[in-house]
């Protein structure tokens, strides 16, 4: 890609839409050339021995050559594929190896919301470096952004700022598809999912399903919370709650008819597990 850059105002309704971008750019530092180049403006320029202390967020993608980062945490040899997190008010400093150089693209985002966001602990790592390869589908959604800012029409802030999201949740879901992808455990739990779902109108035994699988317990509720984001058993509740949600809705079959059908033993602990989940009672919701 050219050399690209722009530097961006948000007016107050974009601030208060919780996300905004404050710079957004690609560049291409040659090999034996000064880093990074005078045109930037002073609050981004920096000199390697000063570093720079940003004032918002920016995730910075290197997706060619290689180079070095350093933050207060250490210092850390940067490669292809390699995302540095910077956060505001942390001092940093980051160039490529005068022999390869390096492409990076970068944006700068602002906002209560970019706050929450990344509180999630895979942004906070020291140093912030997350190694996630060279991803098509990373790059596509820097030049979704780009062509956004290129243009400024009105309302790129808001369309931007679900792209900065997606971004953000595409590093996630990269990072948690690294303990699976390729392993025999990512073939167990998509078929234990399958067996849930099938038989979600039943009561299931996990440790006799894990066992099944000729692994054990613990590991298999640990990797299965791990790829969903819930426990089996959990999993296995939710589902019930949007079969019951389904046939409370498109049904006129009695709740009591809809708890046993659904496996439940008792029509009491069916009503209150439902009204926990959904916070209304079965009666309610079909109201």
């Amino acid at each position: 890609m050219n050399d690209f850059f722009k530097y961006l105002t948000a007016g107050e309704e974009d601030q208060n839409w919780g996300l905004y971008l404050s710079v957004a750019g690609a560049y291409r530092a040659m090999p034996e050339k000064a880093y990074p180049p005078m045109k930037h403006p002073s609050g981004y320029y920096f000199s390697w021995d000063g570093g720079r202390i940003l004032q918002e967020y920016q995730l910075n993608y290197i997706t060619q050559g290689s180079g070095v980062f350093e933050s207060r945490e250490g210092r850390l040899p940067i490669r292809a594929g390699a995302v540095l997190l910077i956060k505001p008010g942390e001092w940093h400093r980051y160039q490529p190896s005068r022999k390869s150089g390096w492409q990076e693209h970068y944006i700068g985002f602002e906002g209560e919301l970019a706050s929450r966001l990344l509180t999630h602990p895979l942004f906070n790592r020291n140093p912030p470096v997350l190694n996630v390869g060279v991803r098509e589908d990373l790059i596509d959604t820097y030049y979704k952004i780009f062509d956004l800012v290129s243009d400024e029409k009105p309302g790129f802030q808001q369309i931007a700022s679900g792209l900065i999201m997606k971004m953000l949740g595409q590093l996630i879901s990269i990072e948690k598809q690294k303990e699976f992808t390729g392993k025999r455990i990512e073939e167990i739990i998509e078929g234990a999912r399958f067996k849930i779902r099938e038989q979600v109108d039943q009561t299931l035994d996990m440790k006799e399903l894990a066992h099944n699988y000729n692994i054990g317990y613990s590991y298999f509720r640990k990797m299965f919370k791990s790829y969903t984001g819930m426990s089996p058993h959990k999993y296995h509740l939710e589902l019930k709650v949007m079969r019951a949600k389904e046939l409370l809705l498109v049904t006129d079959k009695s709740v009591k008819e809809i708890s046993y059908e659904l496996g439940f033993q008792s029509i009491h602990y069916f009503s209150r597990l439902f009204k926990n989940k959904v916070g209304k009672s079965p009666s309610e919701f079909r109201r």
